[in-house]
């Protein structure tokens, strides 16, 4: 079995996308940031911010996503709601394909 950091990330992120464990990563990453336990101490001059920001940029990422993730749901379920009313029950798909012929113009 062949590792690869492209690998490794690939199955990190297929993981994060189950809604389970990205409350898991949000949870880990507030209780982490509040304790006062770190892998890297903050007296070490670089290395010590650097785990911090890592968390904190995992954290609003997905804090992010999530936020995402519900506004584009309720805007569809708003969608589908104002084309199910307007077509008395019947839904249709509200995307539409528009078929082009191009001219040359010299």
């Amino acid at each position: 079995m062949k590792f690869s950091i492209q690998s490794i990330y690939t199955w990190y992120r297929n993981l994060l996308r189950n809604p389970k464990y990205r409350w898991w990563v949000i949870l880990g990453t507030l209780v982490y940031l509040i304790s006062p336990i770190d892998i890297a101490p903050d007296v070490i001059p670089i290395l010590g911010q650097v785990d911090d920001v890592f968390l904190l940029t995992l954290l609003v990422t997905e804090v992010s996503t999530l936020l995402i993730e519900g506004f584009k749901s309720r805007q569809g379920q708003s969608t589908a709601e104002n084309v199910a009313s307007t077509t008395y029950g019947v839904n249709t798909s509200t995307d539409h394909t528009v078929d082009v012929d191009a001219v040359s113009v010299k």
